[in-house]
């Protein structure tokens, strides 16, 4: 099965309906797209809830990729508001466990940064989260190019299997050594992660130090048809390896992503069920 979705809910201004509330938007969301990436819990370990109102507000089967908290991950910049690291996966454990307990947890996506390179010290930080995820389906995305290195890379999809890792492929800008190519394996025969962060070459990179700015370019990219089609290629490919296939668009800055997943699911001649009927679909032409 083919899921299609978009990270966050919050930026997609064509999905939702001109008469909804600012409140009303994940119930919109819901009416267009199965899946949804989770970014909040990036940012801030969710109060339990928050979690409880999602799962509220979604169908049955919707479901949801949540974003490992930052601390977790590497981004942290200064002291971790939390004792130890133990006390920082606990907490995060408890936000989601409701979403898990309801089965609309896919995945929790733990997405290393750029500068997390391939050595020793970060494999073993891998295994680290590992044992304090055991039991969770989790996706693991790099930024590092080294990882995918022709020397590498067999020996980390390898990896990722050894540890029960949902791999996340990437399509994003081929900007150096903080950027990955698309490889298009599976490491689990149940679930495939795909997210798409365009191809905004000059944008990817904060090469002038205003990280305002810069994230309001990064993202900005606008997939062409042809583009599209080598993302259903790997798609294909993918889907004959792996049950699930989560695809999530995150080309957001320009508000290209709902049109560009829409695009792409008409190309994949997917039809999804189970949606919140609220509203007409508004890509459909009149």
């Amino acid at each position: 099965m083919i899921q299609v979705g978009l990270t966050g809910w919050g930026d997609h201004p064509d999905v939702y309906s001109p008469t909804s509330k600012k409140s009303e938007k994940l119930i919109d969301y819901s009416s267009h797209f199965p899946i949804v990436e989770l970014d909040a819990s990036f940012y801030a370990i969710q109060p339990e809830r928050n979690i409880r109102k999602w799962i509220d507000e979604t169908p049955d089967d919707f479901q949801f990729i949540v974003k490992a908290y930052q601390g977790m991950t590497g981004h942290q910049r200064g002291r971790l508001p939390y004792a130890n690291p133990e006390e920082m996966f606990k907490q995060f454990k408890l936000s989601i466990n409701p979403m898990r307990a309801s089965k609309k947890l896919a995945m929790i996506l733990v997405q290393f940064p750029p500068w997390f390179d391939c050595i020793r010290e970060n494999v073993n930080q891998i295994r680290y989260i590992r044992t304090q995820l055991e039991g969770y389906d989790v996706a693991i995305e790099f930024r590092h190019q080294s990882w995918y290195v022709p020397s590498m890379q067999e020996k980390t999809l390898d990896f990722l299997k050894e540890l029960n890792f949902i791999h996340s492929v990437c399509d994003e800008p081929q900007s150096g050594i903080g950027s990955i190519p698309l490889v298009a394996e599976t490491t689990r025969n149940d679930k495939v992660l795909i997210r798409l962060h365009g191809r905004n070459v000059n944008g990817w990179r904060n090469t002038t130090g205003d990280n305002e700015a810069w994230r309001k370019v990064r993202y900005l990219y606008n997939y062409s048809d042809s583009e599209l089609d080598e993302i259903r290629q790997a798609v294909n490919k993918l889907k004959n390896e792996a049950k699930n296939v989560f695809v999530v668009f995150n080309n957001n800055s320009g508000g290209h992503a709902a049109e560009n997943a829409k695009r792409f699911q008409k190309m994949m001649g997917i039809d999804f069920q189970a949606l919140t009927p609220k509203q007409l679909d508004f890509f459909e032409e009149e």
